[in-house]
């Protein structure tokens, strides 16, 4: 996982082959002035998903995790707490796998929490299991998908 200002995304892009595209969608668009729902930026190698909505409390979501996508959170209103924990820790036996949805619900807690305010990111990789919309009040983010 890889936190940052929005500013410095761009130390980022040599990463991933695809980085370079996503990055220069998300600094050419006014993403916060995108209607909740999904975009395609490169067909289903690089999607934007903007969510709004209420935070899921204090109480601790599920982790989740993807085998297809690296996630880049952009949030854009509220106040966001992601719990995370690395992959390599978590049981994965038997655990049911959404391939459609690109998704997976683990029983384990976070072990550590990071708290995004506007114009932060976080750039969330297959390796990292996580907890999204941890928070009270209306969220709103953004969540680049860029193909692994």
């Amino acid at each position: 996982m890889i936190t940052d200002s929005l500013k410095g995304l761009d130390r980022y892009v040599n990463l991933h082959p695809r980085f370079q595209k996503a990055y220069e969608y998300i600094s050419k668009n006014r993403l916060e002035d995108l209607k909740p729902g999904e975009y395609e930026i490169s067909g289903r190698e690089i999607y934007c998903t903007i969510w709004e909505g209420e935070g899921k409390g204090m109480e601790l979501p599920k982790l989740e995790v993807h085998d297809s996508y690296i996630d880049i959170h952009i949030l854009l209103e509220g106040s966001e707490t992601i719990g995370f924990r690395d992959r390599g820790k978590c049981v994965g036996d038997n655990i049911p796998y959404d391939q459609t949805r690109d998704i997976a619900f683990l029983e384990e807690e976070p072990e550590n929490f990071l708290i995004l305010s506007p114009g932060n990111m976080a750039i969330i990789f297959p390796h990292d299991a996580h907890a999204p919309l941890i928070g009270e009040g209306i969220i709103k983010k953004a969540v680049v998908k860029v193909l692994f």
